[in-house]
């Protein structure tokens, strides 16, 4: 029989904090007790579920729908929860230690907000709070970027924190430059044929040219996601219009393919 209290009932008032927070953290502590799915998890089992949320509260912002993005974000507060009531019943670490820690952080790298130091856009903002973590023991100022981040995000995000410490080119013209000489030397290397060197050229191109589209503010993943969806509208209509021809795209000529596709895009020309 279960020693652990119930969780109290939701509070009338919504705005009731603390009320609503206990009452989660509650729930959650029973169901690690009661639920053998829930009490069987690990930080290890439930982590790339974290992944899987995150992104799915991504599409709920990229839709705009506030209604999916509320329970979306819902859903990584539960795991937040899992984990930490996880970690306490180990005798690690509590939720409440989790907020502390973050409070403390945010109050040690807000200077500007909290102390005497002075800021007034972001840019000197986003450089003080390197040089606080610098000052908090790091030993890299790439320290920090998380391995398992897409390709694009992590590219950007070291790219960023480079330029943080002045690692950067000048001039956008340069920029390009890079671009340029990375395909250069990958044409050479596709003309020599060995796909270790390719596979290393290619990666320095794309590189370069999130190095661009840094250079731009624009979030090379974004931009990518959106050709990539573009791509995924274009094709399932090119398909349906195959199926209304009474065909099969596999059926069809590459030729007969692209006329298909061109229409698409004359008529998304057209709107």
């Amino acid at each position: 029989m279960s020693t652990q209290p119930t969780p109290i009932p939701l509070p009338d008032n919504p705005e009731s904090i603390k009320d609503q927070f206990e009452s989660f953290v509650q729930l959650v502590q029973v169901l690690r007790l009661e639920c053998p799915w829930d009490r069987k998890q690990t930080h290890e089992s439930i982590s790339h579920l974290f992944i899987e949320e995150a992104y799915e509260m991504i599409d709920a912002i990229a839709a705009g729908d506030d209604e999916e993005f509320a329970k979306e974000l819902g859903d990584l507060f539960l795991h937040i929860l899992m984990h930490a009531v996880i970690a306490e019943q180990r005798g690690s670490f509590s939720i409440i230690d989790v907020m502390k820690k973050v409070q403390s952080k945010l109050i040690h790298r807000h200077p500007h907000v909290f102390g005497d130091t002075h800021a007034t856009d972001e840019e000197t903002v986003r450089k003080n709070w390197e040089e606080l973590k610098m000052q908090e023991g790091r030993s890299s100022a790439l320290e920090g970027v998380p391995n398992a981040l897409p390709a694009l995000i992590r590219a950007q995000r070291i790219q960023e924190k480079a330029a943080n410490v002045g690692f950067d080119w000048d001039n956008e013209s340069d920029v390009w430059k890079k671009v340029d000489e990375e395909l250069q030397e990958l044409r050479v290397e596709l003309q020599q044929g060995n796909q270790e060197t390719i596979t290393d050229e290619l990666g320095d191109v794309l590189f370069s040219i999130v190095n661009a589209a840094r250079f731009r503010s624009i979030i090379a993943e974004d931009a990518l996601q959106k050709t990539s969806n573009k791509f995924k509208k274009r094709f399932m209509i090119i398909e349906q219009m195959a199926q209304e021809q009474g065909r099969q795209l596999k059926d069809m000529t590459l030729q007969e393919m692209d006329d298909l596709w061109n229409q698409v895009k004359a008529i998304e020309k057209g709107q």
